[in-house]
């Protein structure tokens, strides 16, 4: 009895009837239709797009010499 038990709570495996059923199915989705869905979601994911280069920095320079700073000093503040 313990053994006609266990069989009757035994886990049923539905695998080939699930597959049978899956592929019985007349509806085939065309190529190029999944292939563009496929292209716009690999698209959409930040992991696929390539990392975004900085922008290069212009080293800061100035346009004034040590001269014209000296030039505004003393005539600015008055010094000699």
């Amino acid at each position: 009895s313990d053994l006609e038990e266990y069989h009757k709570k035994k886990a049923v495996n539905h695998l080939r009837a699930n597959l049978r059923y899956m592929l019985k199915g007349q509806f085939v989705a065309n190529k190029a239709v999944t292939e563009q869905v496929l292209a716009q979601n690999r698209g959409r994911k930040s992991r696929d797009q390539p990392p975004k280069k900085a922008a290069k920095k212009k080293p800061e320079g100035t346009v004034f010499t040590e001269e014209d700073f000296r030039k505004f000093e003393r005539e600015y503040f008055g010094r000699p």
